[in-house]
């Protein structure tokens, strides 16, 4: 059994813009963490690679009036515990982790917001649970079958960056990716580094990337086909909104997804990158509550 390493709380002290509580649920003995703010419907807030329910707390305040916010860390990210070697990571790991999760709040109704990894995760979730769930909001992701166009440049040359760097700077390439559009403060990325002080704290992160699928046969590629054939008879609401200036998931990736996904809206959010919560968090608040409403 792979060895558990757990953050030490005095490394989330003080974070900026985070006033939130942490809670926690047992998972065969991981400690699993999450947020839960606000009262109502659950929306599950689900992250990407490599940030942590820290990249929605921009979002949460706006949300909170009418949701209740439930923003898990993945096991190896944020508060929750991390597994130390990297072989122990597995999509499927993580899949039935977030299935096991969302069972022991039993949360339904859900709006499932996804980003990142969370659209392989949360979309794979909902369209084997649709009973539990009310609507789909897409951000900045993919559905990665192993096929030739569901890899874009920007995602191989993340793949192979992180394929080569051992001891990731978390909160840099949040940093570079944002670039001038939206300028992080020393102290938010100070906090995306805060769940990761050690190089056997990383080994999540470090897996993640080399976990996507890059041939048809791969570890949950079939999974995938298997959503998106699921979606195309998707009969929930779904909103998908992409920013214009992602490399890794572009616009048309979006596009691709509301055309598949019958009745989705789309929104393109102008002026941002990949980290699209963190860079656009109460515009896109603002585009699902609207959504919800009408």
């Amino acid at each position: 059994m792979a060895s558990v390493y757990r953050t030490p709380d005095e490394r989330f002290v003080d974070l900026p813009d985070f006033p939130f509580a942490p809670q926690y649920v047992d998972l065969d003995g991981l400690r699993m963490h999450y947020l839960d703010e606000g009262q109502g419907e659950p929306i599950l807030l689900l992250h990407g690679e490599p940030t942590w329910s820290f990249l929605y707390r921009r979002m949460i305040p706006a949300l909170r009036g009418r949701f209740r916010c439930v923003a898990p860390d993945y096991i190896g990210f944020g508060r929750s515990d991390k597994w130390t070697d990297p072989g122990a990571y597995s999509v499927r790991a993580h899949y039935a982790l977030l299935e096991r999760f969302v069972a022991a709040l039993d949360l339904r109704r859900i709006t499932v917001v996804v980003q990142d990894w969370g659209g392989p995760l949360g979309l794979h979730y909902a369209v084997r649970h649709p009973e539990r769930m009310a609507r789909l909001v897409i951000l900045n992701t993919g559905l990665m079958s192993g096929d030739p166009d569901t890899l874009s440049p920007g995602l191989e040359s993340w793949r192979e960056y992180v394929l080569r760097t051992p001891d990731l700077p978390i909160g840099l390439i949040l940093k570079r990716a944002i670039g001038k559009r939206y300028v992080l403060s020393e102290d938010v990325v100070a906090a995306y580094d805060a769940p990761f002080p050690t190089v056997e704290s990383k080994a999540g992160a470090r897996a993640f990337p080399a976990l996507i699928p890059t041939a048809p046969d791969a570890p949950w590629a079939e999974e995938m086909r298997e959503t998106k054939v699921a979606l195309a008879r998707w009969d929930k609401p779904a909103l998908i909104c992409f920013s214009d200036s992602d490399p890794v998931f572009p616009p048309e990736v979006g596009q691709a997804l509301a055309r598949l996904i019958p009745g989705a809206r789309f929104a393109l959010m102008a002026g941002a990158g990949h980290f699209l919560q963190e860079e656009k968090g109460p515009e896109i608040a603002k585009e699902i509550l609207g959504f919800v409403r009408d």
